[in-house]
């Protein structure tokens, strides 16, 4: 920290220096082309304030990521305006007789910096603009939609059941029955001899028209429950004696 103060100082006083003997020179020179009194001192001060605008509209623009050859141009004219009054001034050149050009340079130069003062705060400001950050998703990469799990049916109650009786010629066949897309009663199949349900399914069968009576208010349909169990068609005389 002391280190990065002491460099920080050692900045500040070189800058003052150099701004005060760049003053002094400017003015120097204004005065000796024949811009006396007040008019000497503005001078240093239009130079100074053109170099400081061209050299922020600068840093802006390289920023921005912009081209910034316009206020380079007129950073290096407020330049060599000042470094031409420090040079004139060490001696090259005779201050009591000071050339008629210099005297129309330095009398045309308020013009000049008045023009590159309003081109540098009148010319348009190129703002980078911030990427757009996407909403976060609150679903992961890998998550699937959930769906509902399928009705498990004890195998072993099922390897339990008696051999189904044979079904009669009208019975319909079950690979070829279309698939039951709703719990709406269907016409009741011909009678078949009911089969005894072990304990666990007839609980499974009761737990299915209990859930569809809650969700439709009706009644459930011995063939629906039926075939969300799995069990043959045979079977649906058993089913309909427990409901």
């Amino acid at each position: 920290m002391r280190a990065q103060l002491a460099r920080l100082d050692a900045v500040i006083i070189q800058a003052v220096i150099a701004g005060a003997l760049s003053f002094s020179h400017l003015h120097d020179l204004a005065e000796a082309a024949g811009q006396g009194g007040w008019k000497a001192w503005a001078y240093p001060i239009s130079v100074d304030l053109l170099l400081v605008a061209a050299w922020r509209r600068m840093r802006e623009e390289q920023r921005a990521g912009q081209p910034s050859e316009g206020p380079r141009l007129w950073f290096l004219v407020a330049l060599a305006a000042s470094l031409g009054a420090n040079v004139a001034t060490a001696g090259l050149l005779d201050l009591d007789h000071v050339p008629a050009w210099l005297r129309v340079v330095v009398a045309g130069w308020p013009a000049v910096a008045f023009f590159g003062g309003t081109l540098l705060a009148h010319a348009p400001h190129h703002h980078q603009e911030a990427p757009a950050v996407p909403a976060p998703s609150t679903t992961g990469p890998h998550d699937q939609p959930r769906t509902a799990a399928p009705v498990a049916v004890d195998m072993s109650d099922r390897d339990a059941l008696p051999a189904p009786a044979t079904a009669p010629d009208s019975a319909p066949d079950p690979t070829t029955a279309e698939p039951v897309t709703d719990l709406v009663p269907a016409p009741a199949p011909a009678p078949v001899p009911a089969v005894a349900l072990p304990p666990a399914l007839v609980d499974r069968v009761r737990a299915l028209a209990d859930e569809h009576h809650s969700a439709t208010g009706h009644p459930a349909d011995p063939d629906a429950v039926r075939a969300r169990l799995g069990l043959p068609p045979s079977m649906t005389a058993s089913v309909a004696a427990h409901l």
